[in-house]
């Protein structure tokens, strides 16, 4: 296609295309060095501008074609990941000049999102909902809902703010991967910001990125891996999530995911050793001596972990003595060896509460065990232990004790928050 000698729209519909290519680049290119996409985008940028630029000054003189100029050259703008204060003067100009223009306000508010400027961010992307309903703009506001929960005082109507465009997104074309993607993260979010014990938003979540997978245009998303990586981690889906991680590396190494591949193996391992040192301790027999004087008071029918089902088992406890604490680098879940009665050995994972709250050699009652077998191989190590898994402090007595109050903690949120 030619811009010379054919007025405007070819030049316009030339600049547009080149613009459609350097936002195809941001969104899939992923090299080791940051600098290489800069470099990169950089080079088209300024072929998108002088295509802009060959435009006649006398065929964009009318104030929507003046309004369309300002918008292309400010979105050409801020496609780089730093605030850019050209990029906001051209935008601004833009919707000055035509205020109908939706897409001139979605740009000013992720290039005013960048500047750290949130709620006027919002109040774009508000204004361009008012121009008709659009699944990137609710999209967009739905991801700046989650940004601005992190530490405010109505965080948790933020999210589910967040969660509600999110659902309107998808509404609006369910076929559309990346409105998928979001509302797995804003599910994901949601997840931490209720105390990190609500596993059907874990569950909820990855079903929104299986869904976002379907479609071709999010194979390359390297966050969807990542992000569908962690909720598996927190479900204790190892194999899912070391595989996800992996798959995010491969695609984005800026992500450090293979760091989280090395954190999750080093967990793995440690798991193991520690069952088999602990399984050859002499002393286990008489520390769990005091496990049959424990009184339950309760209704609840008492039990081992050999005789617990696959899932949620209710009306039953298992009473057991806490061996080890497993260190390990992530903030949650805690993790310990314990050993019920018939001295068979498990993990132990608890979510919303301080590691001060369990010590090793204290007695634990747990109500209702959610029981896991995990059984997997990767990269020719085996891995192989039963599970018992807390969500919420109700599961769990220790020394026949609710936890205190001050004991209870939340996880930080994890999901990619990117304008």
């Amino acid at each position: 296609m030619s811009s010379g000698g054919g007025g405007s729209e070819p030049a316009i519909a030339e600049a547009t295309e080149a613009i459609d290519e350097l936002y195809r680049v941001h969104d899939t290119y992923f090299p080791i060095d940051q600098e290489d996409k800069n470099s990169k985008l950089q080079t088209l940028a300024d072929a998108a501008l002088s295509l802009l630029d060959s435009v006649p000054f006398e065929e964009r003189r009318s104030p929507s074609q003046r309004a369309a100029h300002e918008f292309l050259r400010g979105k050409i703008l801020n496609v780089f990941p730093h605030y850019q204060k050209e990029a906001e003067d051209h935008l601004s100009k833009a919707v000055k000049l035509n205020p109908s223009l939706a897409d001139a306000w979605l740009c000013l508010g992720m290039c005013l999102w960048k500047k750290g400027d949130l709620p006027s961010a919002k109040n774009c992307f508000s204004l361009a909902l008012s121009k008709g309903a659009d699944k990137k703009i609710l999209c967009q506001l739905s991801m700046l809902e989650r940004k601005m929960a992190q530490g405010a005082e109505n965080q948790s109507q933020l999210v589910e703010d967040s969660i509600h465009h999110a659902k309107e997104a998808v509404m609006l074309d369910i076929k559309d991967g990346n409105s998928w993607y979001n509302l797995g993260n804003a599910y994901l979010t949601s997840f931490f910001v209720t105390g990190a014990w609500d596993h059907s938003k874990l569950q909820q979540s990855l079903k929104a990125y299986q869904n976002a997978e379907k479609n071709e245009l999010m194979i390359s998303n390297p966050d969807l891996y990542f992000n569908s990586a962690t909720a598996n981690r927190y479900l204790e889906n190892y194999e899912r999530a070391l595989g996800g991680f992996e798959a995010a590396s491969s695609k984005d190494p800026s992500l450090n995911a293979e760091g989280e591949v090395k954190k999750l193996i080093n967990l793995l391992d440690k798991i193991e050793s520690s069952i088999k040192v602990q399984a050859r301790a002499k002393q286990l027999m008489s520390a769990l001596s005091s496990l049959r004087e424990v009184n339950l008071n309760s209704t609840h029918k008492r039990v081992t972990i050999n005789v617990l089902t696959e899932g949620l088992n209710k009306a039953v406890v298992v009473v057991a003595k806490v061996l080890l604490f497993v260190k390990h680098d992530n903030i949650a879940p805690l993790y310990f060896l314990a050993c019920d009665v018939e001295q068979a050995i498990f993990v132990l994972s608890v979510y919303g509460l301080l590691c001060d709250a369990i010590k090793e050699g204290d007695r634990i009652t747990l109500l209702e065990p959610y029981h896991r077998v995990i059984d997997f191989s990767w990269k020719g190590k085996h891995y192989q232990f039963k599970s018992i898994r807390v969500d919420f402090v109700e599961q769990i007595l220790v020394n026949e004790k609710t936890p205190a109050p001050y004991h209870a903690t939340r996880a930080s949120i994890l999901a990619q928050h990117k304008p």
